[in-house]
């Protein structure tokens, strides 16, 4: 694994512009960095990435089922009690899933460790599935990277695919999209996986999450009064069981993509359970509840929030003292401790993976860097190569 410089490509903003990637910068800041990029041999992908890859989402959908079935661990998961059943139904009834993303740091050699999985609502999807295998396509015709250069990358294919597949089952539904108002990214990202139903047949509708009412007979609506059936929302499942319509969720008739069973995968209470299940697993790293902490023998952990996102209210611990800590609005619900294992930090920059699933399969990978060691919401994207 390595990180190589690379010039930049002369009109890629220009082509950003042409097919609507507005967020590559955010605040001021870039987020798309195609100065560097990252390149991995075939062995470290299928070997270091793609089975552990595998292997922990099957053990992650082993924890979905002993927690369904367990009040005790249902409320150490923060799951609202008048939601237990939907979560549970969601879950007997095998309501299909589209994706999710495990985060791990990988320097090439040894091990991939896992830091959380991201299985309800993971960004990056267009630039991961479209946007940087463009970026390899103009660098190979510009003689910038090899011709047999490859990419670890089936996600819009995987995607397409999925989506033709649920739809089967719902023939002629429209499928509404939703995400919050003044977010690109969000907005941008929900685009991408609605052009990918489109082109798998589906009708689609888009609706803003304030947007969506509460219409007569329990049911949801969006802004035409028509009312939501099938819904892909880009909102996290522990905010839906707390919205003003969050009581309808377990009356109205609508399925959800992705369905209230993640609300067990994207839970950070995943990593204490993932360790007491499957303890010293090689791509785990030791992880507790706070009660279990003082008997773990831990001295260098992460704090997280049980609904930590991007990077908030995350602090590290070494020996006793506190080395870094990071703002946000999460902590109320409880945290996690897990085992300090630093990103790998290539020059000046940390590195996280981000390992793609779709329809339970491998489907490619994201990379993120950042100066400081959490990843968080302004971190760059770097694409990445397969040579060799």
């Amino acid at each position: 694994m390595l990180r190589l410089d690379t010039p930049e490509r002369e009109n890629w903003q220009d082509l950003a512009k042409e097919f609507g990637f507005k967020f590559h910068t955010m605040h001021g800041q870039p987020y798309w960095d195609e100065s560097a990029y990252y390149q991995f041999t075939l062995k470290q992908i299928e070997r270091d990435i793609e089975d552990p890859t595998l292997e922990l989402h099957q053990m992650c959908l082993d924890v979905v089922d002993r927690v369904i079935r367990d009040e005790a661990l249902m409320r150490r998961f923060c799951i609202p009690k008048e939601h237990w059943e939907l979560v549970r139904t969601s879950w007997r009834q095998k309501e299909p899933s589209l994706y999710s993303r495990f985060d791990f740091a990988y320097n090439g050699k040894g091990k991939a460790k896992l830091y959380e999985n991201n299985a309800d609502t993971p960004t990056s999807l267009y630039e991961t599935g479209f946007w940087q295998w463009l970026w390899l396509e103009n660098k190979v015709d510009c003689g910038d990277i090899v011709r047999h250069a490859d990419q670890y990358n089936s996600l819009q294919e995987k995607l397409v695919n999925r989506f033709y597949d649920l739809s089967q089952s719902r023939l002629g539904e429209t499928l509404h999209f939703t995400c919050c108002k003044d977010t690109d990214e969000d907005r941008g990202t929900v685009q991408y996986l609605e052009d990918c139903a489109n082109e798998a047949g589906i009708e689609t509708k888009f609706v803003y999450v304030e947007d969506i009412g509460h219409g007569e007979g329990d049911v949801l609506t969006d802004l035409d009064s028509q009312v939501i059936t099938w819904m892909f929302k880009l909102y996290p499942w522990e905010f839906m069981f707390r919205e003003e319509y969050g009581a309808l969720l377990s009356k109205c008739d609508a399925k959800w993509i992705e369905p209230a069973w993640k609300s067990v995968l994207s839970n950070k209470a995943l990593l204490p359970m993932l360790w007491k299940l499957f303890p010293n697993h090689p791509n785990l790293l030791p992880s507790y509840f706070e009660e279990d902490l003082k008997h773990s023998g831990l001295k260098r952990y992460v704090r997280k929030p049980i609904f930590a996102r991007e990077g908030c209210n995350v602090s590290i611990h070494i020996d006793g003292n506190t080395t870094y800590k990071s703002g946000g609005p999460y902590g109320e619900e409880g945290f996690i401790y897990q085992g300090y294992h630093p990103l790998p930090k290539f020059g000046s920059h940390y590195t996280l993976i981000g390992s793609w699933l779709v329809n339970d399969q491998p489907a490619g990978i994201s990379i993120r860097e950042d100066s400081e060691e959490i990843t968080q919401d302004l971190s760059r994207y770097l694409p990445h190569v397969i040579v060799g």
